[in-house]
C-alpha cells in the first residue's frame, strides 16, 4: 500500500464481469478527471495461446487433467506482486498486453493470443488500477493484494458466472458448449484453492443473485438480466461506511447483515459510483498530503 501512489485491484474469474466494473470505475475516472494506469489480468499469463495448448497437454501426459490460468504455475504472480510493489514505490513499472482477438492485434502487426513487449507505465498517473484473477491473490512467497489500497471481488453465485461463460465463450469466441464444460471442470479445483480464497481478502465483494432459475446453467437460453437479479454488497469493514444514505440511494434496498446491502441487480453501476466515488477521493485527498 501506498499514499503516493495508490492501487485499486478488481479480482473476480473468467466471466463473472470484471470488465463491466471496470467501465463505471473508468467513467469515475473521466468524471473526477483522474489519470488512471489500466492494467489487464490476463496480460500477466505465464504462457501465449499456443503455449498454453502445450503445456496444457504436457500437464495431462504427466497426469495432471486440472492446469488452467486460475491457478499460480499458468501466471505470472511474482511479476505482478512486483508491478505493485513498484508502482506503489515510484509511480512506474513494467507492463505489457495481451492480444485477445484480431482487432486487438491488428495495429501491433502480431498474432492474436500473443504477448506485446514489456514496456514502462505511463508516467504521472494518478493510481494503477487492476482487473483481472489474481487481484488479491497469495501463492508460495507471494502476496499481491498486501500492496493493494482498494480490493474490490466480483462475485455472481456459481451457476449464473457458468452461465454467463457459457455464452460469452459460445457466441463471441466461437467454442461448442463441450469445450466449454470441459474447461470448467478442468479449473475447478484452482477455483476453489486460488480464485475462491481472494474474496475473504478483499475491502468490498459485490455478488449477483439471480431470482429465476439456474438450477441447470448448461440448458439457460438466456443470461439472467441484471433487472432479474438481486445485488450483495459485502463490506469487509463497514467503519465509516454511510449505511442510512446508501439505503436512502439506493431505493428497495435493505441490509441482510450488519456490514451487507442488498440491493436491485439494475442499481450495481448507481451503487458503485456512490461507494467508490468517496473512497477513491479519499485516496486521493492522502496522495496529495503525502506528496
Amino acid at each position: 500500500m501506498s499514499a503516493r501512489h495508490p492501487i485499486i485491484a478488481i479480482t473476480g474469474s473468467s466471466g463473472a464481469g470484471t470488465t463491466t466494473v471496470m467501465r463505471t470505475f473508468q467513467h469515475v475516472f473521466r468524471r473526477e478527471k483522474l489519470n488512471a494506469a489500466f492494467i489487464e489480468g490476463d496480460s500477466f499469463h505465464r504462457y501465449d495461446r499456443k503455449e498454453m495448448r502445450v503445456q496444457l497437454a504436457a500437464a495431462a501426459e504427466k497426469g495432471n487433467q486440472n492446469f488452467s490460468h486460475f491457478g499460480a504455475d499458468a501466471n505470472l504472480l511474482a511479476e505482478l506482486e512486483a508491478l505493485f510493489r513498484t508502482y506503489g514505490a515510484t509511480g512506474g513499472g513494467k507492463v505489457r498486453r495481451y492480444l485477445h482477438d484480431a482487432e486487438e492485434a491488428a495495429p501491433y502487426k502480431q498474432d492474436p493470443g500473443t504477448f506485446t513487449p514489456w514496456a514502462d507505465l505511463p508516467e504521472n498517473t494518478d493510481l494503477l488500477f487492476y482487473e483481472g484473477l489474481h487481484g488479491a491473490a497469495q501463492a508460495e512467497g507471494v502476496d499481491v493484494g498486501r500492496h493493494a489500497d482498494l480490493l474490490v471481488g466480483v462475485v455472481p453465485i456459481i451457476n449464473l458466472e457458468w452461465i454467463q461463460k457459457l455464452h460469452r465463450d459460445k457466441n463471441l469466441r466461437g467454442y461448442s458448449q463441450e469445450a466449454v464444460v470441459d474447461t470448467i471442470l478442468r479449473r475447478m479445483p484452482d477455483y476453489v484453492n486460488c480464485i475462491v480464497p481472494q474474496f475473504a481478502r478483499t475491502h468490498v465483494n459485490f455478488q449477483r443473485v439471480p431470482v429465476v432459475d439456474t438450477s441447470n446453467p448448461f440448458i439457460a437460453q438466456d443470461i439472467p438480466t441484471a433487472d432479474e437479479s438481486l445485488l450483495v454488497i459485502r463490506f469487509a469493514n463497514p467503519k465509516g461506511i454511510d449505511f442510512p444514505y446508501l439505503l436512502s440511494m439506493l431505493h428497495d434496498s435493505f441490509m441482510s447483515r450488519s456490514n451487507t446491502i442488498v440491493c436491485p441487480g439494475g442499481k450495481m453501476g448507481v451503487a458503485m459510483q456512490l461507494i467508490f466515488t468517496p473512497l477513491i477521493l479519499r485516496l486521493m485527498d492522502i496522495k496529495r498530503r503525502a506528496q
